[in-house]
């Protein structure tokens, strides 16, 4: 059956709480230094005034402190909108094909197995393959005449030989024919990419009826 785009409404309720930031005075900062330094100043003795050269030395610790201050800063705000970038880069993706890289579905012996597969033309003709660990074809389904687009399937877990397959891993392929009557092939794992979702600054993008994070796509094209 064809898989078609379902909405989500998400509702969030809560209450909001006040809190109070604590300043961290684990680490001296340059406001830090300077108020030392004004004390400092003001305490001397009068017969025996701070040596110059070490004003200047704690002047340009200060400036050097700043500085550093400053480019850490410019560091972080840069890294923040590379991140946002990349992430929002992700958008043109859409209507491209993603690859998970996996056709495998995993089998409990006595049920049936769910799974989807997205055929790039229209179906003429055709067949769902399931495939054991060698390669071979052990069962079949038919992939009845339609549009292009991902679609359904349920294996009931029986093979051709009509026993009850064994638990374990199968792989999933298809070949099929389009109006024109070319032999085609597909397989599990490749869709077309239809939107993209961002949750806790991690982009999600929906392939067949789930939404994957982008860090599980092997490929797009």
């Amino acid at each position: 059956m064809a898989i078609n785009s379902l909405g989500e409404n998400l509702a969030t309720s809560g209450t909001v709480q006040n809190t109070t930031t604590v300043e961290n005075k684990t680490a001296l900062g340059k406001d830090d230094f300077m108020t030392l330094l004004l004390v400092e100043l003001q305490h001397q003795d009068p017969t025996e005034p701070m040596d110059s050269e070490k004003i200047l030395t704690q002047t340009s610790q200060l400036a050097s402190l700043e500085s550093a201050e400053n480019t850490n800063k410019a560091l972080e705000d840069l890294a923040a909108s590379l991140g946002s970038s990349q992430q929002f880069s992700t958008i043109a993706a859409i209507g491209k094909t993603a690859d998970i890289g996996s056709n495998a579905i995993g089998h409990d012996e006595g049920s049936s197995t769910s799974f989807e597969v997205y055929f790039p033309q229209d179906i003429a003709s055709g067949v769902v393959e399931i495939l054991d660990s060698n390669g071979e074809i052990v069962s079949t389904i038919a992939a009845e005449p339609n549009s292009s687009g991902v679609y359904q399937y349920d294996w009931d877990g029986m093979l051709s030989n009509e026993n009850a397959a064994e638990s374990g891993v199968y792989y999933v392929t298809a070949s099929y024919k389009n109006a024109a009557g070319d032999d085609l092939t597909t397989r599990m794992g490749a869709y077309p990419i239809e939107s993209v979702r961002f949750e806790d600054g991690k982009a999600l993008v929906k392939v067949g009826s789930a939404y994957v994070p982008l860090e599980n796509i092997k490929e797009v094209y």
